[in-house]
């Protein structure tokens, strides 16, 4: 007998009274096509009042509309134990305070070490049944929010709220230089470096990208600024800011030329040895809960320390 994940259920109001289940499905549970097809192939993937149905037929209002998804394991991925900070958890979502260095999800060089490994491992140790499924990425030397889903129902839903723009991402991130404006926005189109492909570049021919950014703070030779992520380019912040000459302080790919850097500049690169960059907080709906809810990250021990070197800077 399959197992199940706790069924996602809609009670069937009086404007639904008469419509087909299949546009209910749509309109009002959101359930994408993709989803449909895999939930009708499901034993008991979609209930009607206890019954399992076809979505062709129409609803009444009070009528309960549930659907049951197999639970599923990351089989592909090696349990690894390892130190997780958890900001958030229910039935729905887990949400971590990802640490600088560790890489999301195994890929070509990095099987193991990642905080997938490190998931599964805490899941396996549960009991539960999961499959790893991150919403959005954080580059590797990144700390801070991450969000999983638990789910299909609800990586679709966040998914979808992202391409939406309606997830808001702030980050703070310690750049060289005092910029020329307290706020402002960077909109330079993003695409990869032909000469590196591994890289990107502002480029006439990139995708649209924005970036909004405001100076919370600022130091002899460097400013502590809050970005606000409008889309989502691979390392759009890094390269954004670059582009309108602060790179972000430890940032070994997206920096100024060495015969340009100052000794400071230099300096501050060496303490960190990472792109000084945090996702400080995270705010979405929860399809489940119907209700927007906010997760933050504190600064991680080498964020404070930097900025301790930067305030005192400030006093010699």
């Amino acid at each position: 007998m399959s197992l199940y994940y706790p069924p996602i259920t809609y009670n069937v109001t009086t404007q639904d009274e008469g419509m087909l289940l299949k546009t209910v499905l749509q309109r009002r549970m959101g359930v994408s096509r993709k989803l449909m097809s895999r939930l009708k192939l499901t034993e008991r993937g979609i209930m009607l009042n206890g019954t399992r149905v076809f979505i062709s037929v129409k609803v009444h209002a009070d009528d309960r509309i549930e659907l049951h998804m197999e639970q599923e394991r990351s089989d592909d991925i090696m349990p690894q134990p390892m130190e997780l900070s958890i900001l958030y958890e229910d039935e729905a979502l887990l949400v971590l305070n990802k640490p600088a260095g560790i890489v999301v999800h195994p890929t070509h060089g990095h099987y193991t070490g990642t905080l997938a490994n490190g998931v599964v491992h805490y899941w396996n140790e549960q009991g539960w049944n999961y499959r790893f499924r991150a919403v959005h990425r954080l580059d590797q030397d990144t700390s801070g929010v991450l969000v999983v889903a638990k789910n299909p129902y609800i990586h679709q839903h966040i998914s979808e709220q992202m391409i939406a723009g309606s997830v808001d991402k702030k980050y703070i991130a310690f750049v060289h230089g005092q910029l020329d404006c307290a706020e402002g926005d960077i909109t330079g189109p993003i695409d990869r470096d032909p000469l590196e492909p591994h890289r990107r570049i502002v480029t006439p021919a990139g995708y649209p990208s924005l970036t909004r950014y405001k100076v919370c703070r600022t130091f002899p030779h460097a400013s502590l600024v809050e970005l606000k992520l409008e889309t989502g380019r691979t390392h759009q912040i890094r390269v954004h800011m670059l582009s309108i000459g602060y790179p972000l302080i430890g940032d070994p790919m997206y920096h100024h030329p060495e015969h340009e850097q100052s000794e400071a500049d230099r300096n501050l690169n060496e303490r960190i040895g990472r792109q000084a960059l945090h996702a400080a907080s995270l705010s979405l709906y929860h399809p489940m809960l119907g209700k927007r809810m906010t997760f933050t990250a504190p600064l991680p021990q080498d964020l404070l320390t930097l900025q301790a070197i930067l305030e005192d800077q400030g006093l010699s």
